[in-house]
């Protein structure tokens, strides 16, 4: 297997894990196997209790990990699932290294972070290393000189010497700085980050250059001098029209090739055609819809990443292109929402945990059921539908969850009775992939077009099948469900013309050449509502 290395270096937030992804995507497309992985410098063991504010949004792989949003981008541009193996952090690390030290893994020796710390992190690296890999492609979070950041370096400086250094390419990150007012092009910060990891003992081979203007040739030779490369390892990755046009532009700018040549691999020209005409769908939209997100988060859009690049996959699909009205759901009330939502084509309610806006949230889904307005509710968004349906259709006006309302007299979501007694939160967390039957007759049935299909959970609260006849006997109903049908995966309300809520995150399986069916299907109520509202 071959090892590629991508470090950032000047700032934070330069787009390494765009740029892992769209390598991910440049040599798939040359036939090779490949493997993404990121390793975030953090001490917790995994983003899954930090705010979204701190981290955006959480990631759930198929095996139940809760990892950091650019796995998000590695599964959507190389159409690849990954695992809990592909998301390391710092806590991961020192959480083996701890617990092996306390069962006396180390024969009493001392315990360091050369060589243990580094053998860790290096172990997590090989393990990538199987049959159904050719390439890996590990990403190292943060920026080269950060001091959390240094045992990933040296972990992945030995690497080359482990495995031979004509198998391993490192890709460095920096900025090119334009000057406020003259707009001046300065390189001296990316030749001082590159300064910085020499200083680690790692000679980067390729320099992928963010910028928002081209850079000339000036410039490039003067970088390659002075950083020790080539002029053809000078790559520039100027600030795109949409993401997945990035994968485009670098493999114009030669980054693949550059790569596939120090690996000496022998590959094939890769077809892009398809990512073409997808990216010029994207880029030619011949209609517009806007879809209101009610949330908790807004503030920052990261935060709901998947459910942004979802509805965009959608509305690229139809030539549409989906603008996002981000509602915080603390300002939602039955007198507001008239207003919030009257030049919306559809509202969609995320996932999130708290108690924090659920008023809010209750009320955007009371509106869409009122008005018609197609609604689509996600994890929370479902548990949202269920309660507002039960407060309003049923009659139960204290009907909540047992998450927001523990003494509720109604609690129409709740822990599933084996769970309930369990003081430990994550015992009671449904994380990863699970089965769902669907209902013939369903829209969702009708959208998948298959009886039995598999999505990703992060929740602790489940439907309360007490309620489930007196939910039917009124109209909303559980179209999908688990294999032995204890849990309610899916309900709809069949007298609206589109109103679904799903217990799981659909938006993680999303691909921009291949929307989720029950993306789709929103997005293209949305548009057609619109227009019905508009008078097209």
């Amino acid at each position: 297997m071959k090892y590629v290395f991508v470090t950032g270096g000047v700032v934070s937030g330069l787009g390494k894990g765009i740029c892992a992804a769209s390598l991910g995507r440049l040599l798939k497309q040359r036939g090779l196997r490949v493997r993404n992985q990121k390793f975030d410098p953090y001490l917790n063991v995994d983003p899954g209790t930090m705010s979204p504010y701190q981290h955006g949004e959480v990631f759930v792989t198929n095996d139940g990990a809760e990892t950091d949003l650019d796995l998000g981008h590695y599964e959507r541009f190389v159409n690849k699932s990954l695992d809990g193996d592909s998301s390391v952090s710092s806590g991961k690390i020192y959480w083996s290294i701890l617990n092996r030290e306390r069962e006396g893994g180390y024969l009493g020796g001392t315990v360091q972070i050369i060589p243990h710390v580094t053998d860790e992190i290096k172990r997590r690296i090989y393990a990538l290393d199987k049959d159904n890999t050719d390439v890996a492609i590990c990403e190292i979070g943060g920026t080269v000189g950060d001091i959390e950041s240094q045992p990933f370096l040296e972990a992945i400086r030995q690497v080359a010497t482990d495995v031979g250094r004509e198998n391993v390419v490192y890709i460095h990150v920096p900025l090119i700085v334009s000057l406020p007012g003259s707009g001046e092009l300065k390189s001296k910060p990316t030749q001082r980050s590159v300064k910085e990891l020499l200083s680690v003992g790692i000679q980067p081979d390729i320099l992928v250059c963010r910028t928002d203007e081209p850079i000339d040739d000036g410039i490039r030779d003067k970088i390659a001098l002075f950083c020790n490369v080539s002029p053809d390892c000078v790559i520039q990755n100027p600030t795109a029209e949409t993401l997945y046009e990035v994968p485009l532009m670098l493999e114009e700018e030669g980054l693949a090739r550059a790569v596939c040549s120090k690996l000496k691999l022998n590959v094939k020209e890769p077809d892009l055609n398809s990512w073409r005409e997808m990216v010029k769908r994207i880029k030619s939209p011949n209609k517009t819809v806007q879809i209101a997100l009610v949330g908790k988060y807004v503030k920052l859009h990261d935060a709901y990443l998947s459910v942004e690049e979802s509805l965009f996959h959608a509305g690229s699909d139809y030539y549409c292109d989906v603008k996002i009205k981000w509602v915080d759901s603390e300002e939602v009330t039955s007198e507001t929402a008239p207003e919030i939502f009257k030049d919306c084509g559809g509202i969609i309610v995320p996932g999130g945990f708290g108690d924090r806006g659920i008023e809010g949230m209750i009320c955007a889904a009371k509106y869409a059921r009122e008005t018609g307005t197609p609604y689509f509710g996600i994890c929370l968004g479902m548990q949202i539908a269920v309660i507002e349906f039960a407060r309003n259709v049923l009659g139960y006006k204290d009907a909540h969850s047992t998450e927001f309302a523990p003494e509720t007299a109604h609690p129409v979501i709740d822990l599933m009775p084996e769970q309930r007694g369990i003081t430990a939160k994550g015992g009671t967390m449904r994380l990863g992939k699970y089965p769902c039957v669907l209902k013939d007759g369903s829209i969702s049935r009708e959208l998948y077009d298959e009886e039995n299909i598999f999505e990703r959970h992060r929740h602790r609260y489940e439907f309360n099948n007490d309620y489930m006849q007196e939910f039917i006997d009124k109209g909303l109903i559980p179209c999908g469900k688990s294999p032995d049908g204890k849990l309610v995966e899916i309900v709809e309300n069949p007298a609206h013309k589109w109103f679904v809520g799903v217990q799981f995150h659909p938006e993680f399986k999303s691909r921009p050449n291949h929307p989720h069916p029950l993306f789709r299907g929103f997005v293209k109520n949305s548009i057609e509502f619109s227009e019905e509202k508009n008078g097209k």
